[in-house]
């Protein structure tokens, strides 16, 4: 970008820097008046703006222009010129966000210096932006269970419109890539994704941090939902956000707008919002802890993300693509799952989902001392410590039973893991544990196993008798 606007009520001014600028190869528009500057700033908005202190018959000075063009547009760089120049003026300037301030007449030489810088300095932060959003890459939604493509049916509904979204789910089971799979698949994909991190802020740095500040010091600094606009803003685990916190972002859902920490000017912002939480909002509402205007505000469109538990099918899937991006990201060996690791995988207990899934895939992978594919007994029992792949001890409960007892509760535990691990699929669950199906059925009922659907798919349970 080298399209400059040169903003003097004096034309022979204008003139004069527009045929210097263009000779060093930028292209320039001017404007004489406030009218005219805003109406080519709205019209396309330029790569740096010159921009006089006084400007005759106007309606707005250069204070006021740099004022709204920093709230609209805060990525434009301003270099303030004046023939009235003085140390009060050259610091409002600067507070209002101005990148330099230059007084007339003023040497060519520098007036160039200063330009180059400034339009560097701007080509640095859109190319550090650009670059923070792509680190952050868009969440990879991997799987084929039927929770899951439920989940992406869900997610596919609202990536084109503008609506607010509420995920909800247990810790770890990848809300933050549902919420990026949105941002990616919308019209705003080529905008900012920003992550909030409830959690992790500070109570008295919150609004700070969501809102930015101004100050005589340091002049602005654009807060995170500044750096969002026009994209996606992610307030993740919303329900730690901070009670003084949630009244001001309360506001900005209303209004599309806010005041920065010590700031008087009203910033405006399109904004799209998706958060997250893992835990019963409604309880906390009861409970006082979080806002109920808030809540209907957010609650929009809910949409719940399966825990690991409900998505077994899916497993090795998620463990063949931890794999490579291990490889690729950490170099760390590029090996395969054995299918009694995938089987002893699914069988598992996952309390912290699918994050738990890629730290043991990276575990074994750094612990591991082959390169061949990883073995059952590599993984890690319920303990901790590793599966001895010879030996089944019994649980304590079940090593108490008559033989016929053990035998049965066995069965009844074996088979409602085997069903889960194949999502409720009757037909692959005989297949695997070798039984017809008909006499796989006539087991389950026997031991009262049944089916029922959760989050799309088919989950076992035992049936609850009258007694219970």
């Amino acid at each position: 970008m080298s399209d400059i606007l040169i903003v003097d009520d004096e034309r022979d001014i204008r003139e004069l820097i527009s045929d210097i600028l263009e000779d060093e190869g930028y292209t320039t528009r001017l404007a004489g008046n406030s009218d005219q500057a805003m109406k080519e700033v709205e019209s396309a908005q330029p790569a740096l703006l010159i921009l006089d202190i006084w400007l005759k018959d106007s309606n707005m000075d250069g204070i006021d222009i740099l004022k709204t063009v920093k709230r609209d547009y805060p990525d434009v760089p301003v270099v303030i010129i004046s023939g009235h120049g003085n140390i009060e003026i050259a610091v409002a300037a600067i507070k209002q966000g101005a990148y330099d301030f230059i007084e007339k007449p003023f040497n060519i030489d520098q007036l160039l210096v200063v330009i180059r810088r400034a339009m560097e300095t701007s080509r640095l932060r859109r190319e550090n932006q650009e670059l923070r959003r792509q680190d952050s890459k868009p969440g990879e939604m991997i799987g084929e269970s039927a929770a899951f493509r439920t989940l992406i049916g869900q997610l596919d509904k609202v990536t084109k419109s503008n609506g607010r979204v509420m995920l909800s789910g247990p810790a770890g089971v990848g809300k933050e890539a549902a919420a990026r799979y949105i941002h990616a698949q919308s019209n705003r994909a080529s905008a900012p994704f920003v992550s909030v991190n409830c959690a992790g802020v500070e109570p008295d740095r919150v609004e700070e941090m969501l809102f930015g500040r101004e100050s005589s010091e340091r002049g602005v600094e654009p807060g995170l939902l500044e750096q969002a606009n026009g994209g996606v803003v992610y307030l993740d685990e919303v329900a730690d956000m901070p009670e003084g916190a949630q009244t001001r972002i309360l506001r900005v859902l209303v209004d599309q707008q806010f005041q920065r920490v010590g700031g008087s000017d009203k910033v405006r912002v399109d904004l799209r919002v998706i958060s997250s939480t893992n835990r019963n909002l409604e309880a906390e509402i009861e409970a006082g802890r979080f806002r109920q205007e808030l809540f209907h505000r957010l609650n929009v469109v809910p949409i719940a993300v399966p825990s690991l538990e409900e998505r077994r099918e899916d497993i090795p899937l998620l463990a063949e693509h931890f794999l490579g991006v291990l490889h690729e990201d950490q170099g760390l060996p590029l090996r395969e799952m054995s299918s009694e690791a995938e089987a002893l995988m699914q069988t598992m207990s996952w309390p912290g989902n699918v994050r738990q899934l890629k730290n043991l895939i990276e575990r074994v992978l750094i612990l591991g001392d082959g390169s061949g594919p990883i073995e059952s007994r590599e993984l890690p029992g319920e303990s901790g410590e590793q599966v001895e792949s010879d030996r089944v001890v019994l649980s304590g409960a079940l090593a108490t039973l008559p033989l016929r007892e053990a035998r049965e509760a066995f069965e009844r535990e074996y088979l409602l893991t085997q069903i889960n691990r194949f999502g409720g699929n009757i037909s692959r669950t005989a297949n695997f544990v070798g039984m017809e199906r008909s006499a796989l059925h006539r087991k389950l009922k026997s031991l009262g196993v049944v089916t029922t659907s959760k989050a799309g798919a088919r989950v076992a349970r035992v049936e609850a008798t009258e007694e219970e």
